[in-house]
């Protein structure tokens, strides 16, 4: 049995990063990571662009200017003004080359001629120079940037519409036990909803992981064997739910040793999660949770979120940390650390009731782990407590 840390350090060290290159729509971009610089084809703005609804002026040293037309955004004429001319211009609008001011419209007083300033202005105010944000030729994003919703609107502005990024690993889900049936179908003794496999369907898609297939495989030793040969073979990353205990009918441990998966570390001195293997085998990482849906996620969220970082390049990436204060008192049982549901909010967090890790309607409603160390037994009201912030 190993520590939290030690199994926390074990994974960070097995990198196992995905250097393959895919082509993406930028659209369809979101959550990758760029796999080279991405030069700007434009400059943007592609012209010089009108910062203010306003009026662009051709600058004299008198405060009386003659209004002689207007430019909208998108529009393509180029109005030729003279000293003293200007024209109603708008947010965005292209400003003439003969233009070198845009005052804003609230500075601006109409006259029967035209329009008057009330002081002097300076040349190139409110006017966005050509190539401002980024010149054509220049690198727009480099290399490893993680492309945002901001990124994906900034890359679409410059007319790009397809990038190379990092793939992302293949992941199959395995779910184990002969007790499990799909919802919808009669829920007859003896037998429990299968939950686990789309619970972590659904936290690998809120993390924008979507290459994601899903097993099941009967309480059977060869098929256990014949199931995680094929997922294994074929993906980057193996995620077991259950079957790996020590119970008569708990084959996963003794097919992954048949099929020498390389054993990094099984069970990790924690509550819950216990039960967690992880290890590997050529390209493949394989993680073998437990079966109860609370232990599984905890699990999910504390290790396998780090490989999955690691795969995309972003090393060492665990979900954010913060010291928030209990506005709970909990007394932990045993001698392990915890990971506990709780709801953390502007700096407090409050430990839930229903900690079992068989339980998921606790953390159906939490934002956070509150992690507990071996050492504390009881948390009173005001304690520091370390907080783990779930992915929204």
């Amino acid at each position: 049995m190993v520590s939290i840390n030690k199994a926390i350090s074990i994974v960070k060290n097995t990198g196992q990063k995905i250097s393959k290159k895919t082509i993406k729509s930028v659209e369809k971009a979101g959550g990758y990571i760029l796999y080279e610089d991405i030069t700007s084809p434009i400059n943007m703005p592609p012209f010089r662009q009108s910062a203010m609804d306003g009026y662009a002026l051709n600058i004299h040293d008198k405060l009386s200017y003659k209004l002689i037309g207007e430019v909208k955004a998108g529009d393509a004429h180029q109005p030729i003004l003279q000293k003293g001319e200007a024209i109603r211009i708008f947010t965005g609008a292209a400003v003439p080359d003969t233009a070198n001011a845009v005052m804003m419209q609230e500075k601006v007083i109409l006259t029967n001629t035209g329009i008057k300033i009330e002081h002097p202005i300076n040349e190139e105010l409110n006017i966005r120079p050509q190539g401002e944000q980024v010149k054509n030729g220049s690198v727009a994003l480099k290399k490893g940037t993680k492309l945002t919703p901001a990124a994906i609107g900034y890359l679409l502005s410059l007319g790009i519409t397809d990038v190379p990024v990092f793939k992302k690993p293949n992941i199959a889900i395995v779910t184990t036990g002969n007790e499990l049936i799909e919802p919808g179908q009669k829920l007859s003794y003896g037998k429990i909803y299968e939950s686990n496999s789309k619970m972590l369907l659904s936290a690998l898609y809120n993390l924008k992981f979507y290459d994601v297939t899903i097993h099941k495989v009967e309480d059977d030793y060869q098929k256990t064997v014949n199931k995680l040969k094929s997922v294994i073979n074929t993906n980057d990353l193996v995620l077991i739910t259950g079957g790996i205990s020590v119970g008569d009918y708990d084959f996963v441990g003794k097919a992954l040793s048949e099929l020498q998966v390389e054993e990094l570390f099984y069970k990790v001195k924690q509550k819950p999660g216990k039960p967690l293997f992880f290890g590997k085998k050529e390209k493949s990482l394989i993680f073998a949770l437990p079966g109860n849906p609370a232990a599984a996620l905890s699990c999910f969220y504390v290790y396998v979120y780090i490989a999955l970082q690691n795969m995309m390049n972003r090393n060492n990436t665990e979900l954010p940390r913060t010291e928030a204060i209990s506005d709970s008192t909990f007394i932990k049982h045993g001698d392990r650390p915890q990971f506990l549901k709780a709801i953390y909010k502007e700096g407090h967090v409050i430990i839930l009731e229903g900690q079992n890790s068989s339980m998921l309607q606790t953390f159906a409603i939490s934002n956070a782990l509150v992690y507990v160390p071996a050492e504390i037994n009881t948390i009173q009201k005001g304690d520091l407590l370390q907080t783990i912030l779930l992915p929204e």
